[in-house]
């Protein structure tokens, strides 16, 4: 019995946890974190791994989306790892996070390090977060049920001019520009009086006529769970819907429904075999009515023309006009046409009342089986798994789609009233009963694994363990751009072997080797074969008797230390010869042709005919190969004053070796210009560093039990080496950062002729006049051109130099309170949207209240008002510049569970209610910039009441 116990805690430690065993039955199921092809001891995990316990995280914190606000428990996830996308795997499998909900969710791990992930091969070589949905367990039969209903709130609109304040200020542009002003003074007050909205246009697109203030969101789910020794199950069945806030035409119909379930089966079909077959289906549908309204929300000027035309307004001696009205097959409510100009035959409004509708479909199944043989009665200790798994996606729309006609009056004035005497017709109404197919496209994906594994504990102090697997997935996606049902030529596809082998003794001092033979079609023949080695080393010094007898403090105090070598192919991606078009695939092989895209051309008869020459596109590299990273990484674990303080802390440093370029400066000049013979190159190199963390504080003060924990990484990223040639050192891109914006350095705004003529000559096109932007002469060659870009900063929509998440658990008696949230600081942005940069005709937003003009020229906070494209003041620089250091609070939720008493039949075993915000608050001093979407639906404030029951 002593030796059994002894095995049974024993447990693999895979450090930065590429382990692929599963631990013995005896070790509790909630103490083992999923890693890469297996399971390992919460306890031995140290750098480069971070996991969530969803199913506990449900108990006080309810969430939709599978990585729900999974920033705010993990250092550095930021929605990617270290501004790079991760690998999804659900179940060990490659797939879409929202494949699966949150509450099919048991566990969440976030592999960073390269040990971590080197034996999912190239594909997961920039991070993989690993999903891991529930399974049932040795218990009787349990039904939990949760009911959610919620509405969503809108933080807020861009705000804009009316139509008579932009109409003045539009004419105040066109003095600027010495130009004739576009709006009389009459037009002007009989718009600002409301005298009459059809000839005098007043368009908010955020008005109630348009917008609810709110919509709604509801879903329901029943989980059904148990088992014994032959055969546990878990099923899962959800149910969700949501309508819009949309309140006009078709959109008011715009609504998702969808239906899911899940059903996971584990099996012991002998004492030696074990198996599993898992299954989910997604069904959704979502009707969406036609009109691109949110994006002609930030471009349809208030006073350009009304998007009705008045039937009743119409001349009633005009019997050509009530012709029309007779034809027409959109008289909306009876008392209205469509209004239109000839530059705007279509239009949202118009598209929303009767352009029609479309539904799309989507289909998503998926499916697992696997397998476990515990070869032990061959070699003791071994064991082999295998599994296969295969998914398909598609996506159906059915589309409503018919013409109309728009109308642009004419307007009189008669008898003292205005009336429409005459109308311009555009487009005809046409008829039409059939949907008709829109967008049909699929996704497959197909993969199969299997690994042999072994573990040993010899004489109650040396483990060993090893691994041998294979693993390969395959995904075809449709491209179908004419609906033809064809796919893209390549799939994505990985393909690898890997192989571990690990001891440890005493669980004191450990050492891991594993490592990844990796495949890539992308390479020449000859170089499509890699290793991708990795190796671990770690020392539980608090079990060293030097340590324990004199820090007393400490419960465990773990140290590791890795390096690895990771050979991918997912960065080797360049362009057709066309320059524009991405391709992954024969980079390596050179290129010939004689279409337009090449630019080679031949004239003859005086240039009166002509034909394409045959130029070259590329050249060759049959030396192509990997793009590596190699990383360094130290970490440690820690749990201090009897678990009061658990610490994890890591140091990385990454580099990203051979990326591919084509060259500027590595060729003679002659090897472009007719055709272009050079070929792809790995050259370029990155380099990413930095420490991420977490600390999470658990105690009581009184009654009350809290838990607090701070997660965070402090980041920063290098371009090493380019293939680049610039005039000046301060423009080279090496030794930047790789997240650099590039901008120019604002002086203000010029005041007078006289300044413009004694400054640098600024080279955006067009007439630089007082009143637009100064830009800095950085070069001091007497000329504002992108040789005076300098970086302004690191870019705020990549991962910011510091990011950091808060989650804070209060417990008293039966209520629990939960908050999280998350920042980010040391980065900037641009306020660069149209909201900002008021082009041409465009619409005018509130921001143009501070133009520059004569009287206000020492205060103004905007350019001078222009009619024209604006180019010199619409430049990436410090003028637009902000900081996007920020604070979100999340979430808050308020749980009361009932239990006790109040169940005395037993058939309920429990009841939760709770009552949750969700982004609810941004702290920052551009709070209302941040909060703001411009030509997109708003942000949204979530208010929800939930229920959940045990049966």
């Amino acid at each position: 019995m002593k030796k059994l116990k002894i095995k049974t805690r024993s447990c693999l430690f895979l450090l930065c946890c590429s382990g692929v065993l599963q631990l013995q039955a005896q070790d509790r199921k909630d103490s083992l974190v999923q890693v890469a092809f297996g399971t390992v001891a919460q306890k031995e995990l140290t750098g480069g791994v971070s996991v969530v316990n969803v199913t506990e995280l449900l108990k006080k914190s309810y969430g939709t989306n599978s990585l729900d606000n999974l920033q705010s428990f993990v250092g550095g996830y930021t929605g990617n790892v270290w501004g790079q996308e991760p690998l999804i795997l659900v179940d060990g499998v490659p797939r879409r996070a929202s494949d699966v909900r949150l509450v099919e969710v048991e566990s969440i791990t976030v592999l960073k390090g390269a040990s971590a992930v080197v034996l999912y091969g190239s594909n997961a070589s920039k991070g993989a977060v690993l999903i891991t949905t529930k399974r049932g367990g040795v218990k009787p039969l349990s039904i939990d049920v949760r009911a959610n209903t919620g509405v969503f709130v809108p933080k807020g609109y861009p705000g804009y001019l009316k139509s008579a304040d932009y109409m003045t200020l539009y004419n105040e542009a066109s003095r600027n520009d010495g130009i004739a002003e576009r709006y009389t003074q009459g037009a002007i007050d009989s718009t600002r009086a409301g005298l009459n909205p059809y000839k005098y246009p007043e368009i908010d697109y955020f008005h109630s006529d348009y917008l609810k203030k709110a919509y709604s969101r509801s879903d329901l789910t029943t989980e059904i769970s148990g088992g014994n020794d032959m055969a546990r199950y878990y099923t899962n069945i959800g149910l969700s819907y949501n309508n819009s806030l949309m309140n006009y035409g078709d959109q008011k119909k715009n609504n998702d429904l969808a239906f899911n379930v899940r059903a996971n089966v584990d099996m012991n079909l002998s004492k030696w075999l074990t198996a599993s077959t898992d299954a989910a289906a997604v069904i959704s549908n979502n009707y969406a009515g036609r009109g691109n309204f949110w994006g002609t929300s930030a471009t349809m000027r208030p006073n350009w023309f009304s998007p009705l035309v008045p039937v009743g307004m119409l001349d009633s001696s005009n019997a050509a006009l009530q012709t029309l009205v007779e034809n027409s097959n959109h008289v909306i409510d009876g008392k209205y046409l469509l209004g239109g100009l000839s530059t705007d035959q279509t239009n949202a409004f118009s598209d929303m009342l009767a352009a029609g509708y479309i539904k799309r479909k989507n289909r998503t199944f998926l499916y697992n089986l696997g397998a476990r043989a515990d070869l032990g009665s061959l070699l003791k200790g071994l064991s082999f798994k295998a599994g296969y798994s295969m998914d398909y996606t598609s996506l159906y729309s059915e589309a409503y789609q018919v013409a109309y006609a728009v109308y642009e009056p004419s307007w009189s004035r008669v008898n003292g009233r205005d009336v429409i005497t005459s109308l311009k017709k555009y487009n005809n109404d046409l008829n039409t009963t059939n949907e008709s197919i829109g967008q049909t496209t699929y996704s497959q994906t197909m993969s199969l694994r299997s690994q042999f594994n072994y573990e040993r504990t010899l004489s109650e102090k040396h483990q060993v363990t090893a691994a041998l697997l294979g693993w390969m997935y395959r995904t075809q996606l449709s491209s179908d751009p004419d609906n033809e049902g064809g796919s893209d030529y390549h799939p994505i596809r990985n393909t690898n072997l890997g192989f571990q082998a690990g001891y440890n003794y005493r669980r004191k001092y450990y050492l891991d080797f594993s490592g990844a033979w990796v495949h890539s079609a992308k390479l020449p023949e000859g170089r499509r074969g890699a290793l991708s080695p990795t190796l671990t080393m770690g020392w539980r010094i608090s079990d060293e008797g030097f340590f324990k007898n004199n820090v007393s403090f400490v419960d465990n105090l773990h140290l590791s230390a890795s390096y690895a070598s990771l050979n991918q192919d997912l960065d080797i991606t360049g362009f057709r010869p066309d320059g524009t078009t991405p391709t992954d695939y024969y980079l390596y092989a050179g290129f010939y042709g004689n279409n337009s895209s090449l630019g080679g051309w031949y004239p003859w008869r005086d240039g009166a005919s002509g034909g394409f020459t045959t130029l070259s596109g590329r050249g060759d590299n049959p030396n192509l190969t990997f793009v590596q990273r190699n990383e360094v990484r130290a970490g440690l674990d820690a749990s201090l004053f009897h678990r009061l303080l658990n610490l994890n802390a890591n140091y990385f440093l990454q580099n990203t070796n051979g990326l591919l370029t084509r060259g500027v400066t590595l060729f003679p000049s002659y090897f472009t210009g007719s055709g272009d013979f050079r070929p792809w190159l790995n050259y370029n190199n990155d380099r990413r560093s930095g420490v991420d963390f977490s600390v999470n504080l658990n105690s009581e003060l009184g009654q009350v039990k809290y838990a607090l924990g701070v997660s965070g990484m402090y980041f920063s990223s290098r371009a090493v080496r380019r293939d680049e040639v610039y005039q000046d050192a301060y423009q080279y891109r090496a030794g930047r950062s790789l997240d650099a914006y590039w901008g120019y350095i604002s002086e203000g705004l010029f005041q007078s002729q006289d300044e413009i003529n004694r400054h640098a000559v600024q080279t955006f096109g067009g007439t630089v006049k007082p009143g637009d932007i100064k830009y800095k002469d950085v070069n001091g060659d007497g000329l504002i051109d992108n040789k005076d870009q300098v970086d302004l900063g690191h870019n705020g929509w990549a991962a910011a130099p510091l990011t950091y998440g808060l989650n804070l658990t209060l417990k008293w008696k039966n209520l629990t309170l939960f908050a999280l949230g998350n920042g980010q600081t040391g980065a900037v942005g641009f306020k660069n949207s149209t909201y900002f940069w008021v082009r041409g005709t465009g619409k005018f937003s509130d921001e143009v209240w501070g133009r520059w003009q004569e009287a206000n020229k020492n205060t103004a906070t905007y350019p001078r008002l222009t009619t024209t494209a604006g180019n010199n003041n619409f430049q990436h620089s410090t003028f637009w510049m902000y900081k996007t250091n920020r604070f979100n609070l999340s979430r808050v939720q308020l749980t009361c569970d009932l239990k006790g008493r109040l169940f005395h039949n037993k058939v309920v075993q429990n009841v939760s209610v709770y009552a949750q915000g969700d982004n609810l608050l941004v702290l920052s001093k551009d709070r209302k910039l941040m909060e703001t979407n411009v030509g997109a639906a708003p942000q949204y404030r979530f208010y929800n009441l939930g229920l959940r029951a045990s049966f």
